[in-house]
């Protein structure tokens, strides 16, 4: 729904809450100021109605900080970190495939995701070549051992998702889920942000 400034700068969108049969039953008006209509504090001062803790970037971060830790902890293979193991579940997945299709599928930024192969390949775990139609194009693969690595490791990340949902009732799981994967997808229609 597109976002309507009112002429107090505030925004009219409804909220709809209360569910009876799966359907929505009614809508909350908010008021979202705009961002350009409000004045800002003056050198020195903040504003009072700003708590970074419950900022949405804030509480994602501490998330995924907390999710890290439970895959370090819970992780038999010391040496794997939670994006490696990403990386290679992408590569699996698609092999052969570039370091673009990598980035794509993961959301990790090129700079990094070279890193990672770069490590994954000194373990041996994925193996780098040229793409035989395009000598500029790099493609990879899983190798046997990075396979056996990410059968091994399955069952570990499912554990880990079970805590990192910690005690979320199914309902919640489910909605944090959907919400996750809406909130990464806003964008990726105009080529994301």
């Amino acid at each position: 729904m597109p976002i309507r400034f009112g002429e107090d700068g505030g925004d009219h969108r409804g909220i709809s809450s209360g569910y009876t049969r799966g359907t929505l039953t009614q809508r909350i008006p908010i008021d979202v100021p705009n961002p350009s209509a409000s004045s800002a504090p003056s050198a020195g001062q903040t504003a009072p109605d700003y708590d970074f803790t419950e900022q949405v970037g804030h509480l994602l971060r501490r998330a995924y900080q907390r999710h890290v830790a439970i895959f370090q902890q819970t992780i038999p293979d010391s040496q794997l970190t939670a994006a490696q193991f990403v990386v290679l579940c992408a590569v699996r997945d698609r092999q052969p495939c570039s370091l673009n299709e990598v980035v794509r599928a993961t959301a990790i930024d090129q700079a990094t995701v070279r890193g990672i192969i770069e490590r994954l390949k000194a373990r041996k775990l994925i193996a780098v070549s040229h793409d035989p139609n395009d000598r500029r194009k790099v493609v990879v693969t899983v190798t046997p051992g990075g396979l056996a690595l990410i059968d091994e490791t399955v069952p570990f990340a499912k554990q880990i998702s079970e805590q990192t949902f910690g005690g979320l009732n199914p309902a919640e799981r489910v909605a944090v889920t959907y919400l996750l994967r809406k909130m990464s997808e806003i964008d990726e229609g105009n080529g994301g942000v």
